[in-house]
């Protein structure tokens, strides 16, 4: 089997390189890992680390001229999926690639088609699992109950960058947002084809904005805004 890790890439010039490390280093016995990073429009340096030292690694790299948002990137991967799972990676150090055999079990095995990765499932405190502030936790927590509501499932962490599926279903998606509105298109998507999302516990550290932390206030009430606009229009 094969996997294929998509990873959206924005000014991350601190991280990069060593994402790309920890994910070729992740042993998965006879899953071949193939990896497309698609920077996103990157003005930091970041672009320049990928051309000098990542080329010759990764299965394929798509640059965008313009900053188009998480979705964007995403979307720019999908003609290049050949494999039989897809998994979306930040390219950060929050979420550790160490767990991508528990992320990717339950697919192989056959008890699931979809699975999040949950930064609180099974954890009894927030900040003691990686979020640095106590609004994040509010605004992450009310999403998900939201989320859990609007589309039937029981989801602990519905804001989670690692979302894995079986190819057939991510192909299915019809994926039409840029930001990070991907996260409650795709939960809602999945759900109105009536596929439970299966979570496993996850390590996580999160990071501040001094740190490179993009996501903000206004991504919550879009979040929100996306959840509506799927869950009770006709858009596929």
């Amino acid at each position: 089997m094969k996997l294929n890790i998509v990873i959206p890439c924005y000014n991350e010039k601190r991280y990069i390189l060593g994402v790309i490390n920890k994910i070729l280093k992740v042993k998965l016995g006879k899953i071949k890992k193939e990896i497309i990073l698609v920077d996103d429009g990157s003005v930091d340096g970041t672009k320049n680390l990928i051309q000098k030292y990542l080329k010759n690694k990764i299965y394929k790299i798509i640059f965008h001229r313009h900053n188009r948002g998480k979705g964007a990137a995403i979307r720019s991967a999908i003609p290049f999926i050949n494999g039989d799972i897809v998994l979306i990676q930040d390219a950060d150090y929050e979420y550790n690639p160490a767990d991508y055999k528990k992320l990717i079990n339950p697919i192989i095995s056959q008890k699931a088609l979809v699975v999040y990765g949950s930064r609180t499932l099974r954890k009894k405190r927030y900040l003691t699992n990686g979020f640095i502030s106590f609004t994040r936790i509010f605004f992450n927590h009310c999403l998900t109950i939201i989320s859990n509501i609007l589309n039937n499932q029981r989801l602990t962490d519905a804001h989670t960058c690692y979302k894995v599926f079986k190819k057939s279903v991510f192909l299915k998606l019809n994926l039409s947002e840029d930001d990070f509105a991907f996260c409650p298109e795709v939960t809602t998507k999945i759900s109105k084809m009536k596929i439970k999302i299966l979570e496993v516990p996850i390590s996580y550290k999160g990071r501040n904005k001094q740190e490179g932390k993009k996501i903000n206030m206004f991504d919550g009430l879009r979040a929100l805004y996306v959840l509506i606009k799927y869950r009770f229009s006709k858009i596929k």
